[in-house]
């Protein structure tokens, strides 16, 4: 039953996340908001809803291990499973902003929430204030360092014209999706923690963090399969910077974190600031300034072993 619990969560999440895309940029129109800004801003917000209602869920019913390894976990997914495959796939040119702007605000949201978790055990309110202000400043530079004629693929212009009743209902059943599809895929993913054996850590960087991933791994792959559009590495950066400064940030301002299980901050963190680190070097050997099929291989293979260890090492 709990595993009917987790597959119905999931499905909702993409349900709730979609329409809460569509209807945020409808809205977005409503209000004369550049389609750059919709691209950047609301999009990456709107997306990165299943998380932060599923880390709020977590935090709030008192499972902070999944809260915390929903992230952790999702950013380690988004290099080592979603590049890699989509890699795999069709490879990725890298442009110069990765490694001038998105790798490295990346890696210092990345260490910041080491050091914050590290200092005293608990990721705090202000300390939350200080990672979702970070966003809005990277947020800030990131517009305002695009070409005012940049086109933004991920946004669709017939939802300039949709009517307010649509947008109102796509609001309150993409709503209506994530609550409940939060709620019942952490509850489920809990019982199914128990059963096996293994700890709510573990579920949270792996079963609940290849969940919330789903989607994006199948629109990359599918856009690198029909060779559509480019596929942005800063996209996948962008998510993983969301997913520290606005879901974790804005759940620790509603509910500290506190760190309840060790593997959290002796393994865990470690392979997300690994996957981070490893993706410089990466674009400047061989094939230079792209992800090749070989280099997601090795990608998809590194999670593979993360995985491996967390199972295995995960036992109760």
């Amino acid at each position: 039953m709990s595993l009917l619990w987790v597959i119905l969560g999931f499905i909702l999440l993409v349900v709730g996340g979609e329409f809460l895309v569509r209807s945020s940029v409808a809205l977005s129109f409503k209000f004369n908001i550049s389609k750059m800004v919709i691209g950047m801003t609301v999009v990456s917000f709107a997306t990165s809803a299943p998380e932060l209602l599923v880390s709020l869920q977590a935090a709030l019913t008192g499972s902070p291990a999944i809260a915390i390894n929903n992230v952790v976990g999702s950013n380690i997914a988004n290099i080592g499973l979603v590049l890699g495959i989509t890699a795999m796939v069709s490879a990725i040119s890298v442009d110069k902003s990765f490694y001038k702007l998105n790798w490295p605000v990346m890696i210092i949201f990345s260490i910041a929430l080491y050091y914050f978790l590290k200092n005293d055990q608990i990721l705090t309110a202000m300390e939350g204030a200080i990672l979702f202000l970070g966003l809005i400043a990277f947020l800030f530079i990131l517009i305002r360092s695009v070409r005012k004629d940049k086109v933004i693929e991920d946004v669709d212009e017939s939802l300039a014209v949709v009517s307010n009743f649509k947008i109102i209902l796509w609001l309150l059943i993409g709503a209506v999706s994530l609550y409940f599809g939060s709620e019942w895929l952490v509850e489920g993913s809990k019982e199914i923690a128990l059963s096996i054996g293994v700890s709510e850590a573990v579920i949270g960087v792996s079963l609940i963090a290849v969940g919330t991933s789903v989607p994006e791994l199948a629109a990359s792959v599918i856009a690198a399969a029909k060779q559509e559009k480019a596929i942005s590495l800063g996209n996948l950066i962008g998510s993983n910077i969301f997913n520290i400064g606005s879901v974790l940030g804005l759940t620790a301002i509603i509910k500290p974190i506190p760190v309840t299980e060790p593997q959290i901050l002796s393994s865990d963190i470690f392979w997300m600031l690994g996957f981070a680190a490893i993706l410089l070097p990466m674009i400047f050997i061989k094939n230079k300034m792209q992800i090749s099929r070989i280099k997601g291989f090795v990608l998809v293979i590194a999670y593979g072993v993360f995985m491996f260890l967390v199972f295995t090492k995960g036992k109760i």
